[in-house]
């Protein structure tokens, strides 16, 4: 309600200030060209640098100080926390990194986005950074209409930064020519008094902009003008630093556990270190200015010390909040429970992963690692077994944990399908979907190949639902025959799917396969030995015509129920594709 009401007050009032002072026009326009810039330069490095940086922010994250340096790194390059933030949450969701490495990454991001600062202070506020600018646009133009990924996102990094520099030219230029008419530096507040209500403002600033970055941009111009003092441009950082929190926390609210998570310990993190850097201001200004002679930094440069002070104080934050990230991560489980995901729900299927081809392959792959357990639950209780009776046992004693189960197992095979594999198959294949208009032709390949992998694992549960029925009538028959034959039934489904089970985690791929192609002789096997069985069974008068032609559909129906489940595994436990061409040949 209060958003529905603020927000048209924020327009009208951003319409008055454009239309009243030309000044405030200009400053204004550089923040919303500025913005406009950071978008590009996202966009662009997304697609320049095809998909690294996603890999980079997966695998470098086992240690904290990995993490961090991953986070400063990333954020540095890219010119977006928010980018790397959307990246983190949705490996996150996906399970593809931790909890603790996802907090070590938002730590070194936040050191990450203060160089932004530095090249505002170093280019932006020293050269006509707007003679720069228009090239970079004209040329950026012309390679975003490049048919290679990797020029158009080039083009847009480009564009990205003409604009970036466009915009603080204009915020610049704003800012000398408001001061002809109005010198805001005559309202400088020094004291607690000042701390307060510049802090209050940085935040307040960084709110409504929804961009640190720009907010630092915005302060730096203001003060290479001489529109405000040193002192209380620093403590405008740390109002901005404050208020990126606000922003994180309101994004959080409509996100899952993952989000509020980081969006938490991000708010933590920078509430910490904006206390640090409150109570300690003025020495902290000190140490800025003994480092910045170091530097080479001149005296009057406040605007490099400026940036210095903002990259000092997120340090030192980093340096005091990163030793507990392990109870940070704690606290934030306990906080923030996972949500009850439904057996029907995808559990690693992020839509954030869909533009990240390689984060989405592997939730694919989970995922449909999520719909064999369910189809394990399924093919089990469908053939009157538990998944605990045959895990962990040995393969001989199998024949005769089948003939001593007893039938007390009532699960629904046609409502589990319906509601429990149908439902998150179709959730695969429409993620899938989604995630191939960012792939290349080898990575929508393999895709496919999962998607058929995941297919076979539905074809085999619709099976289970025909045999079941009969399984039901004849092991409750006096017909000891027939019983038998539906046990040897049971029993080649229950090897196949405790085979599965017991090398599900061996990390040798051609042991796998030497598993799989045993799986497949013994199939092939035993329906030699089964038709031979039927044919005297039916010579002999020992099973009636209709018990026969039950069994000799039912034995087709088991046999195609293991062969679908070992050809998903041959795709979903062996990544080499040579591997995988080996095992078709034999």
């Amino acid at each position: 309600m209060a958003k529905r009401i603020l927000y048209p007050l924020m327009l009208i009032l951003l319409a008055y200030l454009l239309f009243s002072n030309e000044d405030a026009k200009i400053i204004i326009s550089g923040v919303a060209i500025f913005l406009i810039g950071m978008v590009f330069m996202e966009d662009g490095f997304k697609l320049f640098s095809g998909g690294i940086l996603e890999k980079v922010i997966q695998k470098s994250t086992s240690s904290i100080p990995r993490a961090i340096g991953t986070g400063f790194l990333s954020t540095s390059i890219v010119q977006s926390s928010s980018l790397v933030s959307v990246i983190v949450i949705s490996f996150l969701s996906a399970g593809l990194i931790s909890l603790s490495g996802a907090i070590g990454i938002v730590f070194g991001s936040n050191i990450g986005t203060t160089t932004t600062a530095w090249i505002v202070s170093s280019f932006g506020v020293k050269i006509k950074i707007s003679a720069y600018a228009m090239p970079m646009i004209i040329f950026g133009v012309l390679f975003r209409f490049s048919k290679s990924d990797t020029l158009k996102g080039f083009g847009n990094v480009l564009v990205g930064l003409g604009f970036v520099f466009l915009g603080i030219s204009y915020m610049k230029d704003g800012f000398e020519t408001l001061k002809a008419a109005l010198d805001l530096s005559q309202f400088a507040i020094e004291g607690y008094l000042g701390i307060v209500v510049y802090i209050a403002l940085g935040a307040i600033a960084t709110i409504v902009i929804q961009s640190s970055s720009a907010t630092m941009a915005l302060i730096i111009t203001a003060l290479a003008t001489g529109q405000i003092i040193y002192i209380n441009a620093l403590e405008l950082a740390i109002g901005a630093n404050i208020g990126t929190t606000v922003t994180a926390v309101i994004a959080a609210l409509a996100s899952n556990s993952n989000g509020k998570r980081l969006a938490v310990a991000h708010f933590i993190f920078n509430i910490t270190t904006g206390i640090i850097a409150i109570v300690f201001l003025y020495q902290l200004a000190d140490i800025v200015d003994f480092l910045a002679s170091k530097l080479l930094i001149a005296q009057e440069n406040y605007s490099m010390k400026l940036a210095l002070f903002h990259t000092i104080f997120n340090i030192i934050g980093v340096l005091v909040v990163s030793p507990f990230t392990y109870k940070l991560e704690n606290f934030l489980k306990g906080l923030f429970k996972n949500e009850k995901t439904s057996k029907s729900k995808p559990k690693f299927l992020d839509i954030g992963l869909t533009k990240i081809p390689d984060a989405a392959l592997i939730g694919i792959k989970k995922e449909i690692f999520h719909l064999y357990e369910n189809a394990q639950e399924v093919l089990s209780h469908g053939i009157y077994l538990h998944r605990h009776n045959y895990r962990g046992v040995h393969v001989d004693t199998l024949s005769k944990i089948v003939k001593n189960s007893k039938l007390d197992i009532n699960t629904d095979v046609n409502l589990f399908y319906t509601n429990k594999i149908k439902s998150l198959y179709g959730e695969i294949v429409k993620f899938a979907a989604y995630a191939q208009e960012s792939m290349d032709e080898k990575d929508k390949q393999r895709v496919y190949d999962l998607k058929i992998a995941a297919r076979n694992i539905v074809e085999s549960t619709k099976d289970i639902r025909d045999l079941h029925k009969n399984i039901t009538i004849y092991l409750k028959s006096k017909n000891e025959y027939i019983k038998e034959e539906y046990n040897d039934i049971r029993l080649s489904i229950v090897t196949v799917l405790k085979t599965i089970y017991d090398i599900k985690d061996e990390t040798d791929e051609i042991e796998i396969l030497s598993a799989l192609e045993v799986l497949k002789d013994s199939l092939k096997h035993l329906d030699i030995l089964r038709t031979q069985k039927i044919d005297e069974l039916i010579r002999e008068d020992k099973i009636d015509k209709k018990m026969a032609t039950s069994l000799i559909n039912d034995a087709s129906f088991a046999h195609d129920i293991s062969k679908n489940i070992i050809e998903a595994m041959s795709i979903l436990l062996i990544d080499s594709k040579d591997i995988q061409e080996l095992g078709e040949k034999i």
